[in-house]
């Protein structure tokens, strides 16, 4: 069949993460097609065209830029609630499919257009859904309170929408749970794209005597759990990434802990290349970082709960703590880094392995979705 007409709507772009890196494997699949999103700076925009190798790509005006510029442009979070009637009202009518990029509020969009509409779904609202994970990012009594008013917006508005999905799509097996239980949906799963290009094995490297924590320095990565286990297991951890949780990170650290902050690509590759592993303390959705350290042959520690048991596989790419309460998991982290044994795990395996979280696998995978539904067919 012919290429569909795709329009693609995502909730934001603020900022460049793994998010924004799917829409770019969207503009790859579908060149031409026009992007959507209530909020916009030039610089993410820019970001994704270059991601994308697509400088025209077409962003449609976003309707929330000159209230998210009067804010300052310090945050979104105070414009959320306008975001919902925004997508109602996008001007979605003239194409053969909607792909939808979802976080909280995107699928919003599905009541703007009749033509059949794919969801991929980095996760329904988590801080909406999941009470125990609002209070960690909260902040405190009055950010739990004002995120819960927040939380039940974005639950009316993510079961407002699920009646015109035409078909779901999960980032990982953990994420197609969560829209089984809270939206009553069945969805399909397709990793998101990693771009494995840009991380390789370096053999004329040795490996140091450190382990690696990586990513945002948020709550929900729960880098304080890895900085508890490495004191219990007198090992060294370098923390390399920057966020408001760093004081607090900080102030628990001890000596056996260095904070490198935010870092340049080529420092990030040469942390992957040297640690003896990589951590993952807290409950990913998918995890874009320990697939990129493994497509460096590094092997990854992580909580055996959400995204890591679809990327960890125990024994070829790195080992699983069992969940528990924060002590249970301190205690598991510093047993896995006290008897770790860098010669149980072959590099090349754990590169080969990685290599199946390629873009070109996504892309695939997201043409072949959209083409059947388009064709009435039941997706594959």
């Amino acid at each position: 069949m012919s290429t569909p007409r795709v329009a693609i709507v995502h909730e934001r772009f603020t900022e460049y993460g793994g998010s924004e890196a799917v829409i770019a494997e969207f503009l790859r699949t579908w060149p031409g097609a026009p992007v959507f999103a209530p909020i916009a700076t030039d610089e993410c925009v820019s970001a994704v065209r270059a991601a994308a190798g697509a400088p025209d790509a077409v962003f449609h005006p976003a309707a929330l830029n000159p209230a998210y510029r009067a804010l300052g442009g310090r945050s979104h979070a105070p414009l959320l609630p306008l975001v919902p009637p925004v997508l109602r009202r996008l001007p979605l009518r003239d194409y053969d499919a909607v792909v939808i990029s979802h976080h909280s509020f995107a699928v919003s969009a599905a009541a703007a257009t009749g033509a059949p509409v794919v969801a991929y779904v980095h996760s329904p609202a988590r801080w909406a859904w999941d009470k125990a994970f609002r209070a960690r990012e909260a902040g405190g009594r009055g950010g739990e309170l004002a995120l819960a008013a927040l939380g039940g917006l974005a639950r009316r508005a993510e079961l407002r929408a699920v009646p015109r999905l035409t078909h779901v799509v999960a980032n990982s097996a953990a994420v197609a749970d969560r829209v089984r239980d809270w939206w009553g949906l069945p969805a399909a799963v397709v990793h998101p794209p990693v771009r494995i290009d840009r991380f390789a094995p370096d053999p004329a490297l040795s490996r140091g005597e450190f382990f690696l924590m990586a990513g945002r320095l948020v709550p929900y990565k729960r880098a304080d759990l890895a900085i508890r286990a490495a004191q219990r297991a007198g090992v060294r951890l370098v923390v390399l990434g920057e966020g408001r949780f760093r004081p607090a990170l900080e102030a628990i650290a001890g000596p056996e802990t260095t904070f490198l902050g935010a870092a340049p690509d080529d420092v990030l590759l040469d942390m992957y290349r040297r640690c003896r592993a990589l951590l993952m303390p807290g409950v990913e959705d998918f995890g874009i970082v320990p697939v990129e350290a493994m497509a460096c042959g590094t092997p990854v520690l992580a909580v055996g709960s959400g995204g890591a048991l679809d990327t960890v596989l125990p024994g070829l790419s790195g080992a699983h703590v069992t969940p528990g309460d924060d002590d249970a998991v301190v205690a598991g982290l510093a047993t896995a880094m006290r008897d770790f044994d860098d010669s149980a795990y072959d590099a090349a395996a754990i590169r080969e392995h990685a290599v199946s979280f390629a873009p070109e696998a996504f892309r695939a995978r997201m043409a072949d979705v959209v083409n059947d539904v388009v064709t009435g067919v039941s997706p594959r």
